[in-house]
């Protein structure tokens, strides 16, 4: 099994303005983050606009991700789809470039709703491949959620060690705590009360705009500097609140821009902030500087 700890960053995917992906960004963007000391990447993740890449765009980020990472963090892909078959075939793909886990949403669109059916999924994808499986609780999202009975039922498959949770449901999250299995936040606004109540870490689309602050957090909290996480954690949550609120990839692009961390623009359907919104964002991040 695969330890995830600490800042697993959900990595922004770079676009040039007319949304085709800079590639030569990407991998200077994971080398910037592995320099300010994150603990994982993970590539194509919701912040990185995962619904709306290709199959070959996911390929070939992951191929250029993985050889550029080379070890020197956690790699962690999202091999989310909507077709069963194309989950595995992504995800073989993921495990035959060393990813350290693939991050699967269930099948999201008038797909199986009952815990049977959402466990048989899992089953299948567990039975083809020999990587940790990190199941997505988003069900804000999806419209489904991952009962803490089937969290514990998914965790007799061999590969199924994780859940991402980002429901934001902080009493959810610690039945899925007391379960004894790995969890991982997924919810930027709740992420040091996650911390502090024992998940291993997160995976953390805001942490792309402050890398820095998000491992300085866990580590803190790590050591036991609780009052010194708080202190820290002021300084944080007003942007957290902003961008969680609505619109969250262009406000999490927008404030990767304004903090040194430049992703570019957005893909289509999305759209960049309104001036409006800028301004709004940049006072939240004020505290951070």
């Amino acid at each position: 099994m695969s330890e995830l700890n600490g800042i697993n960053l959900a990595l922004q995917t770079p676009m040039h303005a007319d949304g085709s992906i800079d590639y030569a960004r990407w991998e200077e963007l994971i080398d910037l983050y592995i320099e300010t000391g994150v603990h994982g990447l993970v590539l194509g993740a919701g912040t990185g606009q995962h619904p709306y890449l290709t199959r070959q765009e996911c390929d070939q980020l992951y191929e250029l991700g993985a050889k550029r990472i080379a070890g020197r963090c956690k790699l962690i892909c999202q091999t989310s789809a909507l077709v069963q078959d194309e989950v595995i075939e992504r995800s073989l793909h993921a495990q035959g470039l060393g990813a350290d886990a693939l991050m699967i949403l269930p099948p999201y669109l008038e797909g199986p709703e009952d815990d049977d059916g959402l466990f048989a999924f899992y089953q299948a994808i567990d039975a083809a491949i020999e990587t940790d499986i990190i199941g997505y609780n988003i069900p804000q999202t999806t419209g489904i959620g991952i009962s803490v009975d089937l969290f514990k039922r998914l965790n007799q498959l061999e590969n199924f060690n994780y859940i991402k949770d980002s429901a934001g449901d902080l009493t959810t999250h610690q039945e899925y705590l007391a379960t004894g299995h790995k969890v991982l936040n997924g919810c930027d606004p709740n992420t040091v009360f996650a911390f502090i109540a024992g998940a291993q870490g997160c995976i953390w689309g805001g942490a792309n705009y402050m890398p820095r602050e998000s491992v300085q957090l866990f580590d803190l909290v790590n050591s036991g500097d609780i009052a010194g996480a708080m202190a820290l954690w002021a300084r944080m949550i007003p942007s957290l609140l902003y961008i969680w609120r609505g619109n969250y990839i262009p406000r999490v692009k927008a404030a990767s821009r304004q903090r040194g961390f430049d992703g570019g623009s957005v893909r289509a359907p999305l759209r960049d902030l309104s001036a409006d919104e800028a301004r709004a964002l940049a006072a939240c991040l004020e505290p951070l500087d």
